[in-house]
């Protein structure tokens, strides 16, 4: 019995990456898995479908149930197809991850408002999207007196939780999805739908792009080395945040290899309080104290 037996699941970006390796492991583990990809680039140009419909071969040449999708995740009628062909194909919809995303760095000064919009488009929007018809498909399921035990994955990163140079439109739009974590995690929590994130750390297209990184990801050269950047290390957390059990709702993790975290998100220290307004030559004495 696979942990994910009877559950369908979209996965989008899983023609290659960590999402051919949560696509694999989902069929793996018994689910049915629409395989969502445009493929395009690492900076989002062009659109190419074979990857996702060999994920797809991949799946069926090892027994399992898979069909392809290539609409844009971004795009509002793609979105509602995507989450269509999940209920027309398979007959339901248990679980969306949402994995896709694309690279264009740029430090700001020299950032594009293409640069820009590219970026938060693909992933905040391509978060936004296919969550939005697919919570409508659960409430719609819930209100019709239909048991609900739904999971959303987001995929966020430490660019955008902790800071990265470079990457101002990229971490903005990971910040922004750690923030629909935990208020998709409030808002659906009535209709049988638990929403987590991971920020994974795995060498990827885009990791290997990043200033920096490139050298870092590379596999071990030594024989049987565990290699800490193997996407495929990703997708066991993914798996079980997918489970029809899973008991973590509006959670953000990391994921390296074999090291998980909990982020703790944004937090309040110690402050100053006094009950009328502070002044500008008050401060620059007591904001020492919050500073500390």
């Amino acid at each position: 019995m696979g942990a994910l037996d009877g559950r369908i699941a979209i996965i989008t970006g899983a023609g290659r990456g960590i999402g051919r390796e949560h696509a694999l492991l989902f069929a793996s583990e018994g689910a049915k898995v629409v395989v969502n990809d445009l493929g395009g680039a690492i900076d989002g140009s062009g659109d190419d479908r074979s990857p996702a419909q060999q994920v797809v071969d991949e799946i069926q040449a090892m027994g399992g149930e898979a069909v392809a999708n290539a609409d844009n995740v971004a795009d509002w009628e793609g979105g509602q197809r995507l989450v269509n062909a999940a209920v027309e194909t398979f007959g339901d919809l248990h679980i969306l991850v949402n994995n896709a995303g694309i690279l264009r760095d740029r430090v700001l000064v020299n950032m594009t408002e293409e640069e820009w919009d590219s970026v938060i488009n693909v992933h905040l929007k391509g978060h936004f999207v296919p969550s939005r018809w697919a919570a409508s498909y659960w409430r719609e399921q819930s209100k019709a007196g239909n048991e609900v035990r739904a999971n959303i994955i987001n995929t966020s990163s430490t660019s955008g939780l902790l800071g990265n140079p470079g990457q101002a439109n990229y971490g903005a739009a990971k910040a922004g999805i750690g923030a629909f974590t935990v208020i998709l995690g409030q808002e659906l929590t009535r209709y049988g739908v638990r929403t987590n994130a991971i920020a994974p750390a795995a060498r990827t297209r885009m990791t290997e792009a990043t200033p920096g990184l490139g050298e870092i990801v590379k596999a071990p050269e030594e024989p049987g080395q565990f290699d800490v950047w193997n996407p495929a290390n990703v997708s066991p957390l993914v798996a079980w945040l997918a489970k029809e059990d899973c008991p973590v709702n509006g959670k953000v993790f990391f994921v390296q290899g074999g090291t998980i975290k909990a982020f703790k998100g944004w937090t309040m220290g110690d402050g100053i309080e006094k009950n009328e307004r502070w002044t500008v030559a008050e401060l620059e004495t007591e904001m020492k104290k919050v500073l500390s």
